[in-house]
């Protein structure tokens, strides 16, 4: 069964807005932290927004997306948005969404470079392309 699927990846210009979405099955979603990622080819996963989908009101973003993406959630839908505006060349990257459900795995995601071992389960990935 798959855990988490995600959509939204596109090409726009520097500046312009995208926005990726990922649903995930129950058991995946309730009670769980679930983490934005992104990974350009020969870096490692880095961590962009984390949320707790039973406290919304506990999110985490990356310093380098501060203020131009927002992660939300829909518990009706089981999803878990990441508005994205304002977008940059340097966003360009494959996009993955996570989820987790251990102690602490949303406050690594700002800071975290990585494999992604650390997160349990992961959707298929979908790329983000900003051109200048």
């Amino acid at each position: 069964q798959v855990q988490l699927a995600e959509s939204g990846g596109g090409s726009v210009q520097a500046g312009g807005s995208l926005r990726l979405s990922c649903t995930a099955v129950k058991s995946t979603y309730s009670s769980n932290c679930m983490g934005w990622f992104r990974q350009v080819p020969g870096n490692q996963r880095e961590g962009v927004a984390a949320i707790y989908t039973s406290r919304s009101d506990r999110i985490w973003y990356a310093d380098s997306v501060k203020g131009r993406f927002t992660i939300s959630q829909d518990n009706a839908t089981m999803t878990v948005y990441l508005q994205m505006h304002s977008l940059r060349p340097e966003d360009t990257a494959l996009y993955y969404c996570a989820a987790d459900p251990r102690f602490g795995r949303c406050e690594m995601v700002p800071t975290y470079r990585g494999p992604g071992y650390e997160f349990m389960y992961w959707a298929q990935g979908t790329q983000v392309t900003v051109s200048s």
